[in-house]
Order: structure tokens, then C-alpha cells, then sequence
């Protein structure tokens, strides 16, 4: 995937300080049977839309926890995969409600690294528009543009996408592949391969190469002009980095986990804003040499954060993961950093002390697989949900299938279970909701309600309360879809059934009379307006109370004619409708068509 493939030579435990004011952590399984997973990706727009991004091109889809039938994202007949290739990123940007764009980055079939705009579909937000699909046009060698980034070969394309709290996407680039950057790529200034790039999205659709440079992109002491696309040199393989920018205490640093050669792994870190930086590869692997036959592009190569040696520390490949700020794991978790070594299954916590520049000093290094359940199959990638709690995802190199997805939460605490005996009264305009709390899981310290137009759907509202109950006033006329969940700092309960509310109406009774015929394969239908209808729907199926067709009629429409109609048998009703729903269906009428 996007590690190296070697022999586990080395089998010395990892040295870790225990800080015994730490609670004790577990690792709870949530889903399982992915491929390669390699990124979950909280919807910022639609409530309690998860995607799970798969190596092999397929972007999974998730709504309050089921799967649904379609995926967000299908490039499977796209993507190159097998090793390090493959469906390798995905995130929204800022502005995704006003636009509804996502990017995401591959290898396409011939091997190169490609950044691509979707948008969503207007039928299903929670589908991709196949052919909004722009691949940002990207420096081509001798001049002009191209659809994608050139790789020389197939390993070390990094492939990780993040947007940073300046707005801007980050954009991790590996250096090309083979051992030792044999092309020196990650210090030339004439490639984006071994870079972090970073450019502005948030141009028109009509922009010809889909993104602009920063006007705060650095400029670099170099030999030769560097591309404005860099914003920072001598990166191996950044497999996987994130901003420290949600919760109490965010420094809106980047960090970086970069995967080393044969001696090195290492975690970067960048205060705010502190472009322009040299991490050294491959003249340097961490804090000591690597091939130094040729210069760097400048100077100072910056030293890593924390490193780690093979030997001692029984490590492969770093997967960067995030800084804690979340309320779930304790207070004497925030503020650490929690990365993992994929081949071993291995997951750390790192402290870190913030000086008064903004530079870090690293601190105890935790060892927690023991744990936490582990060790687990290579651990791939992390997750960070709105609320600052973490996740991670780990699969099996030898069999398809085996991907799992993890929360990171306090051994001994568990989640609340679902609220019982969810109800409502509605006195006039007035809407008052009750419910109990659930005898089962964790103690609940919250609920959140959610209220939307069409059951499952929370597009009306979603809000927090400690109570078990609320009143709503100045509520419109109209039919309302209510289910409410509860919270504790461990997690979120699924939901209670849907209760449905009509507010200043009611759903019409059916109407007194329907009648069919068909003559010569035209079919008339009549009925009496249900009192209150603003429209009828005709239902026609092909066995008792089936339907397999729904047929709108406005009001005061009270018969139709449908010439044409092939032969059979159907069986047909009509229902009413106003503002409050659809109302009780009408007597069936069994129809034959000759």
C-alpha cells in the first residue's frame, strides 16, 4: 500500500514512558469487513454521514451508522492499486455547503497522482456527481498543463489531503518511489514529488487549471526557480498528516508523519503559518545522514519533532495520526499526539510542550497496543469525528476483506444506549417532547434531537439538550419526522424509531368513494376529494396492497384516464395528501386489462 514490504527482522519492544495519570485506553470495534480502508471522513454538511475511503477506489457510504445501497464515490474502474497505489485521500473543503465539493486523490491507470473536484449529486447529497469530475491541471515537464502529477515509479505517492485552518489544501506528495529517491526529487525545485504542497480551491468552476497559489506561498533560496505550488521541501513519504485546529487548546500546527527508508521513522511539526521549510530527504533519514552524494536545495534542514529507530523501536512505517482535543479519553489526554507504526500494529501517544514561538518539544512517548487490544494488523490510517474523538482503521497484507474500523476510547466506559419511550403533544403551535433515559450502556450527560421532513432525515434541525425533555413553540403547519439519541463522552447512541408529529393539521382521511374500469386498455379512475387534500396520489401495484407506481394528481382533480395501459391485472387505490402527510388509503379496486 504505502509502506515498504520487509522482512520484520528486528523484534525489540519499544521504549515508552508511562505516565501513570493516564487512564487506561481500549480500542472498540465499529465496522468491519473493508478492503484497505485508509480514510473515514466525517460529512461536515449532512448529520451522521460517514464515508470510509477504500484503497481499492470505492468510497463507502454510512447514515447513522447503516450503509447505504449506493457508495459516495465509485473509481474502481479508475484507480491503478496493488502495493502503494489506489484511491489514497479525500477531503471536503470549507466551503463545502455553499459548493458541495469534495476532492480526492489517486493513481489512475497509467500510475500517476491525480487531484479531483467532484461535486455532489442534486438528487442524493450523499452521492457524488460522476461527471463533475475536474482533475486540477498541474505543471507538465517542457511547459503547459496536465491532468495529473507525474510518478516515475509506483511506490511513494503519499496521497493524503487535508485543508488547513488558513482554508488552503495540503497536499502530501512522496518522492516518486524506488529506495533512496534516486532522483534526488525531494530536494529539487523543478517537481512537486517529495513535497507538501499547498494551493487555494476556492476558485470558480471556470477556472482553467481548478486552484491558485497562495499569496503567502514561500519563496525558496534555490538554484533553480521553485514551483509556487511547494510548501515545503524533503518529504520521503508523508503517509498521512493533520492541523492541530479543533478544540480548546489548538495550535493549528501541521504535523507530519513521514515514512523512512531502513533507519528512520519520524513525526514534523510546523507551527502555524511556517512554510518554507527543509525536512531533509533524502541527505538526511530523521536526525542522521542518508545519501549525502548531493547537496540539499537549501539550508537548515529541519530535525524531526520525534523519531524512531528500527532496531530499538521494532518499527516499519509511520501512519500520522492527530492531536487530541476531544473530552472522551480525559483531560490528560489533550494536547498528545497519537500516531501508529502500520507493519507492527502498533499505536503511541506522544506529549508535547509548545513553546512561546510555537515550536514543540517532544515529550513521554506511551505505548498503548497492549492496551488497547492489540497488536492489530497493519494500522493504516487515523480519523478525528467533529467532536475532536479519534478513530482508526487497520487491514491484513495477506487477505482481501479484513479492514477494520476502531474507536479510540477510556477502558471501563461505555456508550449510552438508545432513549425509551420517545413522545409528543402538540397544543396548537406549541410541540412538547418527551422521552426516558435508557436503562442500558453508559450514564447519559446529553441528548441530541433531530428533526427532518421524511423519516431518517435531520434537515430541519439537529440540537443538544441535558434534559429529557422540550417544548417547542411557533412551530409551522406542517408533518415533522423527530428521533432523539443520547451522548455521553464515550459516544452516541443510535437513534429512537421516528416519531411523526403533525403540527396545525392533520393527515386527510381516505377518500369516500373510488371507482375503476377499463375499457379497450383505457383506464378511468374517480374518487371523492378527501376533505382537505391538496392532492391525491394514485397507487397502482401488481398484487394486493403492492405498489409499483404512485401517480400525483393536484386538487380538485377528482378522475383521470390512462389510455394505453398494457394488458393485466392491477390493483389500484388512491390516498390524500396535505401539509400534514399522505392520509389512509382508499378501498383497493382490482382492475383487468384486456
Amino acid at each position: 500500500m504505502f509502506v515498504r514490504i520487509l522482512p520484520l527482522v528486528v523484534a525489540a519492544l519499544i521504549t515508552a514512558l508511562p505516565t501513570a495519570a493516564h487512564a487506561q485506553l481500549r480500542a472498540r470495534l465499529l465496522a468491519s469487513g473493508f478492503n484497505r480502508p485508509n480514510g473515514v471522513v466525517f460529512d461536515p454538511v449532512v448529520p451522521g454521514a460517514i464515508y470510509v475511503v477504500d484503497q481499492a477506489g470505492i468510497v463507502r457510504a454510512f447514515l447513522n451508522g447503516a450503509e447505504r445501497p449506493t457508495p459516495f464515490l465509485n473509481l474502481s474502474g479508475v484507480v491503478s492499486t496493488g502495493g502503494e497505489q489506489g484511491l489514497l485521500g479525500m477531503a471536503f473543503p470549507p466551503n463545502a455547503a455553499a459548493t458541495g465539493r469534495v476532492f480526492v486523490h489517486f493513481t489512475n491507470a497509467n500510475g500517476h497522482s491525480v487531484v479531483a473536484r467532484f461535486t455532489r449529486s442534486t438528487a442524493d447529497p450523499m452521492v457524488l456527481n460522476a461527471a463533475s469530475r475536474f482533475d486540477l491541471q498541474w505543471p507538465a515537464a517542457g511547459g503547459g498543463r496536465q491532468g495529473f502529477i507525474t510518478q516515475p515509479y509506483t511506490n511513494h505517492n503519499g496521497g493524503h489531503l487535508a485543508f488547513g485552518p488558513d482554508g488552503y489544501l495540503y497536499i502530501g506528495m512522496g518522492d516518486g518511489g524506488l529506495a533512496n529517491d534516486p532522483g534526488h526529487r525531494a530536494q529539487a525545485p523543478d517537481t512537486l514529488l517529495g513535497k507538501m504542497l499547498r494551493i487555494d480551491v476556492s476558485v470558480a468552476d471556470s477556472d482553467a487549471n481548478g486552484y491558485a497559489i497562495p499569496p503567502t506561498n514561500p519563496t525558496f533560496t534555490t538554484t533553480i526557480p521553485a514551483l509556487p505550488e511547494i510548501w515545503a521541501f524533503g518529504l520521503r513519504n508523508p503517509w498521512r498528516y493533520s492541523f492541530d485546529d479543533l478544540g480548546s487548546g489548538a495550535t493549528n500546527a501541521l504535523i507530519i508523519g513521514d515514512v523512512g527508508q531502513n533507519a528512520r521513522e519520524e513525526i514534523d511539526y510546523e507551527p502555524a503559518g511556517q512554510g518554507g521549510r527543509n525536512y531533509g530527504w533524502r541527505v538526511a533519514e530523521g536526525s542522521i545522514d542518508g545519501d549525502t552524494s548531493l547537496p540539499p536545495s537549501y539550508f537548515p534542514l529541519k530535525s524531526p519533532l520525534f523519531e524512531y529507530p528500527h532496531v530499538n523501536m521494532n518499527g516499519e512505517a509511520i501512519t500520522g495520526g492527530y492531536v487530541y482535543r476531544g473530552s472522551a479519553l480525559g483531560a490528560s489526554y489533550r494536547g498528545r499526539y497519537f500516531y501508529a507504526d502500520c507493519p507492527t500494529g502498533t499505536i503511541y501517544s506522544l506529549g508535547l510542550s509548545i513553546d512561546g514561538m510555537g515550536e514543540a518539544t517532544a515529550g513521554t512517548n506511551t505505548d498503548h497496543t497492549t492496551e488497547m487490544g492489540g497488536p492489530f494488523q497493519c494500522v493504516g490510517a487515523f480519523a478525528r469525528d467533529l467532536n475532536g474523538e479519534l478513530y482508526f482503521m487497520d487491514f491484513g497484507y495477506s487477505a482481501s476483506n479484513t479492514g477494520r474500523v476502531f474507536v479510540i476510547e477510556a477502558a471501563g466506559a461505555s456508550a449510552p444506549g438508545v432513549p425509551t419511550n420517545l413522545a409528543a403533544n402538540v397544543s396548537g403551535s406549541t410541540v412538547t417532547i418527551s422521552w426516558n433515559a435508557s436503562a442500558s450502556g453508559g450514564a447519559a450527560t446529553g441528548y441530541r434531537l433531530e428533526a427532518g421532513t421524511a423519516p431518517g432525515l435531520a434537515d430541519i434541525t439537529t440540537f443538544q439538550t441535558t434534559s429529557t425533555g422540550i417544548a417547542v413553540p411557533g412551530v409551522p403547519t406542517g408533518q415533522y419526522f423527530v428521533r432523539v439519541r443520547s451522548t455521553n463522552a464515550v459516544g452516541t447512541s443510535a437513534a429512537t424509531s421516528d416519531l411523526t408529529i403533525n403540527v396545525g393539521c392533520t393527515p386527510p382521511v381516505a377518500p369516500a368513494t373510488f371507482t375503476a374500469s377499463a375499457s379497450n386498455r383505457t383506464v378511468s379512475l374517480n374518487w371523492t376529494l378527501a376533505p382537505g387534500s391538496t392532492r391525491t396520489i394514485i397507487e397502482a401495484g401488481y398484487a394486493p396492497g403492492a405498489t409499483a407506481l404512485t401517480i400525483p394528481v393536484s386538487a380538485p382533480t377528482a378522475g383521470v384516464a390512462f389510455p394505453g395501459v398494457p394488458p393485466g391485472t392491477y390493483y389500484v387505490r388512491t390516498r390524500g395528501v396535505n401539509a400534514c402527510g399522505q392520509g389512509t388509503a382508499s378501498v383497493e379496486r382490482t382492475l383487468v386489462v384486456q
